[in-house]
Order: structure tokens, then sequence, then C-alpha cells
């Protein structure tokens, strides 16, 4: 079919659909078939936006590593076992489609930097990469393109914020392991003379306070804010500011003096992004549900999840204040390759996770400083409580004890202790496992809000970014900043 004629056909349908969501739809998917046909896979998708569904702001939230498994654990994680039915979700009630995540190559299975590079820019790459193509050339970002529109920008993540995903909204960088190179270009990678981000929430102090050089001062220098404490969050008042809460990540959410920081950091953002006039961009990245499914921590990955959940109805609930928003979110990959089930059992016992209140690593750590608390039974229950208050009949508590302190003379005991106790909680509750990297699973997308109806059914990573884009280019605001 040539394109004249398949044109003709779209044409014809158009005609006869009185909603303007679908005729949008239907254009955007010839546009679709007319670019693959047209160029090579790498070409990124370029939909027609109808006027009306282009969004002022964008709020776009990653939940690394959130495979769908994670999404229906956390279902059932945070159930009420006091009703008959099982309740919806935040992720239910926003769920749109589903989104392919493979890089560049033919492993069909990504790593972070290369499907932020995707989400950030519309462009495949190869694993690693950091906003570059395989020839390491500058791929254009979705914040370098608002910021040129004179929009506010804003990075908000658990992880430190040169991290990979927030990397590839404000970097460039052929390796994402080049911490400092990538730091160091927050301040040399200018949109009108002005660093492309004007709010960064997150960790990182030991990347941008070095002995060669502190590079929160020359941000100061350059107008920011500044908070090293996430306590001093509220003494920021205005854009733009930069907060560096720990030397790398930000503590585990399980563990964290506040579990909710994700949540905390959006709404400040929220708030003085507000306060703007101009229309805004922000990323808000639930870093560490991707660090849980590497260590195959299910209790830590459902308080993360919990952490991102939260931020996500807060986000719903600012759209719902603030009509002319967009909020969009998915994952960058799916990590652990988790199920909720095993070894043959009809069952999956994620309520109990309730009952666990520390990391495994942190429990490990404990018993490596105080190796008595194996002794005997009472004293490994009473040890144990404040951390696991799971029931556990003696037999197997005391079975549990004996492997842990046959453990103690071993080499790299502390790991190995870790992972006992990871593995006691999967067998529980009936978690599985079946991978400490991530794997090839389609992830969920969710959207509500102005231009929503442009996410629903299966899209490429690339599709969500390339839609993204053409709307900010679109919306209309257009305001240089004072050179």
């Amino acid at each position: 079919m040539t394109h004249s004629t398949r044109f003709s056909r779209l044409v014809a349908l158009q005609s006869k659909l009185i909603f303007g969501g679908l005729i949008a739809s239907l254009t955007a998917t010839y546009t679709f078939a007319q670019s693959h046909d047209n160029h090579s896979n790498s070409a990124p998708f370029a939909p027609v936006i109808a006027t009306e569904y282009l969004p002022k702001n964008i709020i776009y939230l990653i939940g690394d590593g959130m495979g769908p498994a994670y999404t229906t654990a956390y279902r059932y994680y945070a159930d009420n076992p006091q009703t008959k039915s099982v309740e919806k979700t935040i992720f239910d009630q926003l769920l749109v489609g589903m989104s392919s995540t493979y890089p560049d190559d033919d492993t069909y299975v990504t790593d972070s930097a290369a499907a932020a590079t995707a989400l950030a820019t519309s462009y495949k790459s190869y694993n690693g990469a950091i906003a570059v193509d395989h020839q390491h050339g500058a791929l254009p970002t979705i914040f370098e393109i608002a910021k040129a529109q004179g929009k506010n920008t804003a990075i908000i993540v658990t992880s430190q914020i040169n991290h990979a995903t927030p990397a590839s909204f404000l970097a460039h960088n052929e390796s994402r392991r080049n911490y400092d190179q990538i730091a160091d270009s927050y301040l040399s990678n200018l949109v009108h003379k002005r660093p492309v981000a004007d709010l960064m929430l997150g960790g990182g102090t030991q990347y941008f306070v070095r002995a060669d050089r502190d590079l929160t001062i020359e941000f100061q220098e350059f107008g920011y804010q500044y908070a090293d404490q996430l306590t001093e969050l509220n003494s920021i008042d205005s854009l733009p500011a930069l907060g560096l809460f720990a030397p790398k990540g930000l503590p585990a959410a399980i563990e964290s003096n506040d579990p909710l920081r994700l949540t905390t950091m959006t709404a400040k953002a929220l708030e003085l992004l507000s306060q703007q006039d101009a229309p805004f961009i922000a990323m808000v990245e639930a870093s560490q549900i991707d660090w849980c499914g590497h260590s195959n921590d299910i209790a830590c990955a459902m308080t993360e999840m919990h952490d991102f959940a939260k931020t996500l109805a807060l986000a719903k609930r600012y759209v719902d204040s603030h009509p002319d928003t967009l909020l969009i979110a998915t994952a960058d990959h799916s990590t652990g390759g988790l199920t909720l089930g095993r070894d043959g059992t009809y069952q999956w016992q994620g309520q109990l996770l309730h009952q666990v209140h520390s990391l495994p690593r942190s429990i490990a750590k404990l018993i490596m400083e105080t190796p008595n608390v194996l002794n005997d039974l009472n004293a490994f229950s009473v040890f144990l409580r404040p951390h696991i208050s799971i029931d556990i009949e003696d037999r197997k508590l005391d079975g549990l004890r004996k492997k842990l302190n046959s453990r103690l003379a071993q080499h790299k005991a502390e790991q190995i202790i870790t992972d006992d106790l990871k593995q006691a909680i999967d067998k529980l509750t009936y978690t599985g496992w079946t991978t400490g990297g991530h794997d090839a699973i389609d992830v969920p997308v969710y959207a509500y809000g102005k231009g929503a109806l442009y996410f629903r059914g299966h899209k490429d990573n690339t599709e969500i970014a390339s839609t993204l884009i053409q709307m900010v280019q679109d919306e209309r605001y257009r305001q240089t900043p004072t050179q």
C-alpha cells in the first residue's frame, strides 16, 4: 500500500469519528507508520498532538526496575486483609498500557543508562550510554529542549543525582560509571548560559563535594540555594536550588527517618515549581526499587514501592488541582525476575513483609558485631524480634540460627548471612527470583491528565519520550531567559 493510499483511507476513517481523542490517536498511528516506512529503526516516533491535548506542565515519574510483578506484589502487600475484595492501588487506577525497553543491540535486556537515554531523548543506544549514540555523539534530551524554551526543569530522585537515570536527562557521557565527569558536566552543559536543571533533589555529596572541586559552591555562584540535609528541605524557598541529602543514594525507605522521602521531596518540588510563571517538566525517580531488586530483597522493594505509590498519588492530586498538567509514569526496565509464588506452592504471603523492619544486610552486620546472639534460641529470638517480628515456629527459627552460626567463620560471612536472611524471608512469603540483574519483561505505563490518551496501549520507551518531546515543543510558551 502506498503512503498516499494509506493516508486517503485514514482521512476517510477520520471523517466518521466524532471524538477528538480518537482522531488524535489515529493521526498519531499514521505518523508512526509513515516514520517507520521512511526511516531506519533508530528514527524516533513523531506524533501529531492535537492542540487541546497539549499539557502546560509534565510530571514524568520513573520506577527504576519496577516491572509488573512489583506493582502486582504491591497490590497484595497494601491490601486490607479485613475486607473480602482486594483493593485497587494507585497503579491499578492509572494503568493505560505497557512498554518495551530493549536497548540498541541484540540482547533485549537493557541497563538503566540505555533505558533512561531512550526515555529522555527518544533514541535507543547501548547499555551504559548517557544520552549519547554509538559514536558518543550527544542526543538532545527533553530537559535541554524544555530549557531552551524557557521552561523550568526539576530532577527528584532517591539515588545520587548523577546516577544513570537523572544523568541521562541532564548530561552526555560515554559511560554511566564516570560519576565525577557527569557531576562536573552539570555545570558545563549549559542552555542559555544556565545549568539544565533548575531544581535537583537527591543524594550524591561525595561526587559534588570533592578534594579537587566543590561543585556546590559553584552552583551557589549560579544563584542556587543549597541544602545538604533532608531535614533542611524547607529552607529552600525559591528556584534555582540544589539539595544533596546523602553521600550517594538516600537511606533505604525501610530504615529511613522519613520512609516517604521521595514523596516529601516531590511535594516540595511541586510547591517550588508552582511559584513560577513558566511551565515545568519534572522527572521523579523511585531509584531504589531497582537496588532492592538487584539485592533480591522483597521487603526492601515493597517499602520503596510504598513511597513511590504515595508519590504517584501526590502527583495525581496535583493534576486534579492543575488540569493543564500531564502525569506520565513508567519503569525503565524490570529487575530480578521477581515471582509471587515459589516451589510449586500456590500462595504468596506478602502481608508478612509488614513485619520486616530492617534490611537483612543491617541485621547481618549486627550479628557480626555481636555473634553471641546466635548462642541459643532464646538469645536469637530476642535479638531478631525488633528486626523481623514474623511468628516463626521454634524448630525453623533454631534451624536458621544454626545455619547463621555456621557462617561466622566463613569468608565473606556477613554477605552470606545477609543472603541467608533474605532467603528465609523469601521462603516465609513464597517469593521467588530468577536473577540478580535486569530482565526483558515489558513494563507498565501510567498516564493521567491533559494528553494522557496519547500513551494508551503498547508503546516502546522511545515512543513515550518522543510524544513528550513533541508536547514540550508544541506547547506555546516561549520565553528566552535574559542573557
